[in-house]
């Protein structure tokens, strides 16, 4: 008996939360549910399960309880807060490079794909993972693939905002000439929100890229006019690159 009770009260509950608002022409709202309706009449039965019929022309309007468009407003919300919020980061730039021990410079260009989350906390930050490829052409052209984890965070949620960036891994050389070592971006720069899904960031960046790098050592002489006058070695090198990298989230 006692559960019987309880299924009574949760379907009373719930046909009072589905309560359909019938406004008559006297300023009368009545609640309940719509069984029947046509140019003749409209019959409701209410949360008591009583069933009241009413001539059609005495209805101004039949509308749905606010009660019910609240929860399900809210239900939706819940729904979309709980949707996967997954993204893609596609990266590309260009700029200079140096080899500070060295002292000498190039160009260098950068492409990195990266998947992970562009709305961390609701807050539109990207969280994520991926590979890149990034060339150098110094005195001789390097190649690197790096395998990293990436945060980028605007300042201020607004459509257009400043942003700011950092990315970390190790750089995988792509040639047997020397070996690749850990990988740092640290970028700052400004994103565009196009959608709620997507947005475009335009950012200058600073890059260093460990290496161990094969040169020649010079010894009392020039070793292209005398060969003799100088050794190959293999050394540690930073790779420091700057530029300006655009960014695609979608």
């Amino acid at each position: 008996m006692k559960r019987l009770t309880i299924i009574v009260v949760m379907v009373l509950a719930w046909v009072s939360i589905q309560a359909d608002v019938v406004t008559l022409k006297n300023g009368a709202q009545v609640r309940g549910t719509i069984v029947l309706q046509n140019d003749e009449v409209v019959i409701l039965r209410n949360a008591s399960g009583v069933r009241m019929q009413y001539p059609r022309a005495e209805v101004v309007s039949i509308t749905q309880d606010e009660e019910q468009e609240q929860q399900q407003a809210e239900v939706q919300t819940v729904g979309e807060g709980h949707k996967k919020k997954a993204s893609i980061l596609l990266e590309v730039g260009m700029g200079f490079s140096i080899l500070p021990n060295d002292h000498m410079g190039g160009i260098h260009y950068n492409a990195d794909l990266l998947v992970g989350t562009h709305n961390l906390a609701d807050r539109k930050i990207f969280v994520g993972g991926g590979l890149g490829y990034h060339g150098e052409v110094i005195d001789r052209t390097y190649h690197f693939l790096p395998i990293q984890a990436a945060l980028r965070a605007p300042l201020m949620l607004t459509k257009h905002a400043p942003t700011v960036g950092v990315s970390l891994g190790y750089g995988v050389a792509l040639d047997k000439n020397y070996t690749g070592g850990m990988y740092a971006d640290l970028m700052l720069g400004y994103r565009y929100e196009i959608n709620s899904k997507s947005s475009l960031a335009l950012s200058a960046d600073v890059q260093f890229q460990q290496a161990t790098i094969q040169v020649v050592e010079e010894v009392g002489g020039d070793p292209n006019v005398n060969p003799d006058a100088g050794f190959i070695n293999k050394a540690g090198r930073s790779i420091v690159r700057t530029g300006l990298k655009l960014s695609l989230f979608f």
